[in-house]
């Protein structure tokens, strides 16, 4: 049964440097996108009563209420289930979000990525640290009290103690939720072809992560994924569904979604998804090893790491004789845990996730 669901609102302002998302859209094509995206949703959603809706972007708060309305009007949900819509400062107004409030948004994430007005404008970020102030003053009046935001470290030119301030601004802001990414340049974004100067190397971007663990665990907030921390009750309840491997309606350009053991993807072309909304460009059904393999690598992204009784009961596999080799290879090296029933990475070992990861692959 699908609980969740994800819906891709692709237009921004414009496109920052570091993105590679599918993203950058003229608002212009708006009334078309929503009109494929009503047809995507009313073709393949089943009317399960979901638990989260999440739209994410791009920049959603370019919508306004009344789009947003219509696109959760296609949904069945409950008066508890969490709605998240991601912002960007610049697009903060009382009268918008407290209409987002009155529609159903119970959660806001806020694209912040950093602070520093020069880093800002480096990455080509619209807003300044004076919107974020006013942005989140603005979410609370509203009344939206949950609220996560975002932030990037190893930016160019970004110092260990920059991130800092950073960190200790966010703090500040009395956020329940904060999210923070390390850069990555990838293909179809501006910095991959224009390289900048002066990016933190691995090792002082592992220092800020240890000192971003440091910081918020001192401060009431919990890591309880990867890049994610909470205080307490205010994890990420649509996010936490894709580490547990459950199922979700993915709509939208370029959305993914996974379905009765099908994990797929939407097209990115817009012209394509205008046309026939139903197209998909990638299609993969999963095996029970596949399934098996999904929820490790996907569990050990968790705090808390693999339930191995669970593990065992479900794929009807004994998980330390299985993988006794790879679990050998980590004890003893600080980087892996093996305790009351669950196996999982340390912080230290969360800097070489993607490594240890892989190896259950």
């Amino acid at each position: 049964m699908t609980e969740h669901a994800y819906i891709h609102i692709p237009f921004c302002i414009r496109k920052c440097n570091y993105c590679s998302f599918i993203s950058g859209f003229n608002i212009e094509l708006k009334d078309s996108y929503l009109s494929a995206l009503k047809q995507e949703i009313e073709e393949n959603y089943k009317g399960e009563r979901l638990k989260t809706i999440y739209i994410g972007g791009g920049t959603p708060s370019l919508l306004e209420s009344e789009d947003i309305k219509e696109i959760i009007s296609n949904f069945k949900y409950n008066a508890n289930s969490e709605i998240t819509l991601e912002a960007n400062p610049e697009t903060v107004t009382q009268e918008k979000f407290s209409n987002y409030k009155n529609i159903g948004i119970n959660r806001i994430s806020l694209g912040v990525q950093t602070f520093d007005n020069n880093l800002l404008k480096l990455i080509g970020r619209k807003h300044s640290e004076k919107d974020i102030l006013n942005a989140v003053s603005i979410i609370k009046n509203a009344g939206v009290s949950n609220i996560s935001i975002d932030l990037i470290y190893g930016l160019p030119s970004q110092t260990i103690e920059g991130f800092t301030k950073d960190i200790e601004k966010a703090i500040e802001l009395n956020t329940n939720h904060i999210s923070t990414y390390g850069l990555k340049i990838e293909e179809n974004s501006f910095f991959f072809n224009n390289m900048p100067e002066n990016i933190p190397d691995d090792e002082v971007q592992s220092k800020m992560y240890l000192k971003l663990c440091k910081i918020l665990r001192n401060n009431s907030f919990h890591h309880y994924e990867i890049s994610n921390f909470a205080k307490e009750g205010y994890n990420s309840k649509h996010n936490t569904a894709y580490w547990l491997n459950k199922e979700y309606y993915g709509f939208g350009l370029n959305a993914s979604g996974y379905e009765n053991n099908v994990r797929y993807r939407n097209t990115s072309k817009m012209e394509e998804y205008l046309k026939n909304p139903l197209i998909k460009e990638d299609r993969e059904i999963l095996n029970e090893k596949d399934k098996m393999e999904n929820e490790i690598f996907l569990a050990l992204r968790l705090k808390e790491g693999v339930n191995i009784k669970e593990l065992n009961e479900k794929y009807n596999i004994d998980f330390l004789e299985k993988y006794k080799n790879i679990i050998k290879k980590y004890e003893n090296t600080g980087l892996t845990e093996l305790k009351n029933g669950f196996y999982s990475l340390s912080e230290k070992g969360f800097l070489l996730s993607n490594e240890i990861m892989s190896e259950f692959l």
